[in-house]
């Protein structure tokens, strides 16, 4: 739990001390909006048996705070600066898989949807849903129970199935942010030679005409 540190100084994502409570579900929440994510803080913390012990901005901060605080549950935007949160939530499954993650989105795409299953998250809610019912899911998947929006589970159903890999799907999302290739490389440790190839083969799978038209495709399909 967190816990009094006196004057030493905090790691970025911890948060001040607060009054422990026993038994509480331990959460970790990543929201890149401040306003957003402290009203989020606020309602979280009144519910009797929830702490949140961890207060997140960045994707890439998650992992690295999730094993400094050990939450029980971890609420991830999906959309965040730095590393998304499905990308985060296959991380977490790798390096803390007792950490069970729900991920939260504003838009209620379906590809978001199968990439966050696929990426062994418990859950997946609308931003937009009454604090009780956010609450709730929060408590089911702490239990062990998979949360899935039944109306966005129904569209999913619907769509097809991304044909590119998670790699492609990776290196597209970064161009989608704007990244050039030589960044796009430097961010995922990969050959500019491997990136070219990777969006070239994304243009080919989606039968689009240029990046620009890949980007679009799979942005409507929700795949990146």
């Amino acid at each position: 739990m967190a816990g009094v540190d006196g004057d030493l100084p905090r790691a970025p994502g911890e948060r001040g001390p607060v009054e422990t409570v026993p038994d509480a579900i331990r959460i970790l929440l990543a929201e890149d909006v401040a306003l957003l994510r402290g009203a989020l803080t606020g309602l979280l913390d009144l519910e009797p048996d929830m702490e949140v012990v961890a207060e997140i901005e960045t994707g890439d901060a998650i992992v690295r705070e999730a094993l400094r605080h050990r939450p029980d549950v971890a609420v991830l935007d999906v959309d965040l600066p730095g590393v998304d949160g499905v990308t985060a939530a296959a991380e977490l499954h790798e390096r803390l898989p007792e950490c069970r993650v729900l991920i939260l989105t504003g838009l209620g795409r379906p590809g978001d949807l199968r990439r966050a299953l696929d990426a062994h998250a418990h859950g997946f809610v609308l931003k937009d849903v009454p604090p009780e019912e956010l609450a709730t899911a929060i408590r089911r998947v702490a239990a062990g129970e998979q949360v899935v929006d039944p109306q966005l589970a129904l569209v999913a159903l619907r769509q097809p199935e991304s044909p590119l890999t998670p790699r492609e799907a990776q290196v597209l999302r970064l161009a989608a942010e704007g990244a050039d290739v030589d960044d796009i490389a430097l961010a995922l440790s990969l050959t500019v030679g491997t990136v070219r190839n990777y969006l070239a083969s994304c243009i080919t799978k989606l039968n689009a005409r240029n990046r620009i038209d890949a980007v679009r495709i799979a942005g409507e399909f929700g795949w990146v």
